[in-house]
């Protein structure tokens, strides 16, 4: 009888949190760019996470998206999002995030703990750019994502394509030819698979410890992760 309560209130919450606010087509369009630089007329390309929630017993899935606000970063957001949802323990869910930005190593750690710690979610991210490739802070975290549970990608068509369908805003007048965009967003990810993988093959001795150096000594002020929002407008980190 209490089992049959819970899946029913269970059942309408998620339906509750499946209204979501939807995207802008041009929101998506601007800020999920992979080019390796912003054209004119500049414009800061933000953090963005989307989300979906799909339990394993078939229920709707539970979509939604978040961005840096008042200096959390969205990959926070998200995880106090997935903590407040009171998902059963006993069933097992999968998360796709499709982002704009890889995390920042200090996010990279909290995805990691948090998934290490709530074994009945599966967890997979997808990126459209990588976050200060070059710097090896960052390296480190992708690598400390990549090598456990929960594997980062870059977006490619069928990516872009699922993010574009089931998180924008179809109600809304184009301005522009969504397929040419979605065919351009995947020619431009073939640049950013090839710097995800060059990062990825460079081994690390544990990969649990591999954040610890990352809490010592001064950072440079390149390499800052709590800066998503802020970094240059004309210039990209894709490749």
């Amino acid at each position: 009888m209490m089992g049959a309560i819970w899946n029913f209130v269970h059942s309408a919450l998620m339906n509750c949190v499946n209204t979501m606010a939807l995207l802008t087509a041009k929101t998506f369009r601007l800020q999920f760019n992979n080019k390796r630089r912003v054209t004119k007329p500049y414009y800061p390309r933000k953090a963005l996470l989307c989300y979906q929630l799909t339990p394993q017993n078939g229920s709707t899935p539970t979509r939604g998206y978040f961005k840096n606000k008042k200096k959390r970063h969205a990959e926070i957001r998200f995880i106090n999002k997935i903590k407040s949802m009171g998902l059963d323990e006993t069933q097992c869910y999968q998360i796709t995030c499709y982002l704009t930005w890889s995390p920042c190593p200090s996010c990279a750690r909290e995805l990691f703990d948090f998934i290490k710690a709530h074994d009945h979610l599966n967890l997979r991210i997808f990126a459209s750019r990588l976050y200060y490739h070059w710097c090896r802070r960052q390296q480190e975290g992708l690598r400390l994502l990549c090598g456990s549970q929960v594997p980062v990608e870059v977006m490619g068509f069928p990516e872009f394509a699922d993010c574009w369908e089931n998180f924008v805003d179809h109600e809304e007048p184009l301005s522009f030819n969504p397929s040419e965009m979605l065919e351009e967003l995947d020619k431009n990810s073939r640049a950013v698979k090839r710097r995800l993988e060059k990062i990825k093959s460079r081994s690390v001795d544990v990969l649990e410890n591999g954040l610890r150096s990352l809490q010592l000594g001064p950072v440079s002020p390149h390499c800052q992760e709590a800066t998503q929002d802020d970094f240059p407008w004309g210039m990209s980190v894709a490749s």
